[in-house]
């Protein structure tokens, strides 16, 4: 339980909840470090400091060490990242007819850079080398939706069907 200010105790949250069961599934656990990470980002959404010294403590090793594998491993993230994650595919298919364009216009209408989040939490912008969709080029994916054959017009309708 965590202390509140009028010096009580606070019930946990069900995040606090969800990462503690987390924490008991792996305790003792050799090479637990990897999938705690993945799982208090699946519970958080990303890692926040934190849960990143939450962890170290629970797993008994350092923070240097969790935090050292958290920014060296691309699928971790500790910024918050938006509900509706847009990965444009850059590779060489999408690249030959247009992904550029593509991205840009993503990049224009949401106003953030590869790697940014919009503001409102709504979208997360990212390029990959591709999503293996290359006779749909030039493409990009939306969460788990795959969208092709392109072209920049077509981004803000595309983009206005997610919340």
């Amino acid at each position: 339980m965590a202390a509140c200010k009028c010096g009580g105790q606070a019930e946990l949250t069900q995040q606090e909840k969800e990462l503690q069961e987390l924490f008991d599934q792996y305790r003792g656990y050799k090479g637990a470090l990897i999938p705690v990470l993945q799982g208090a980002q699946d519970i958080y959404g990303y890692l926040p400091k934190e849960v990143l010294e939450k962890i170290a403590k629970e797993l008994g090793i350092p923070f240097s060490k969790v935090f050292g594998v958290t920014t060296f491993y691309a699928q971790f993230h500790m910024m918050p990242r938006g509900r509706n994650i847009i990965r444009v595919c850059l590779g060489t298919a999408c690249h030959v007819r247009g992904g550029a364009k593509i991205f840009e216009a993503v990049k224009e209408h949401l106003g953030v850079e590869n790697g940014e989040t919009t503001e409102d939490l709504r979208f997360t912008l990212e390029t990959v080398a591709c999503i293996g969709a290359c006779g749909l080029s030039p493409c990009m994916m939306i969460n788990e939706d795959t969208h092709g054959r392109l072209v920049p017009n077509a981004i803000p309708d595309i983009l206005n069907k997610y919340e």
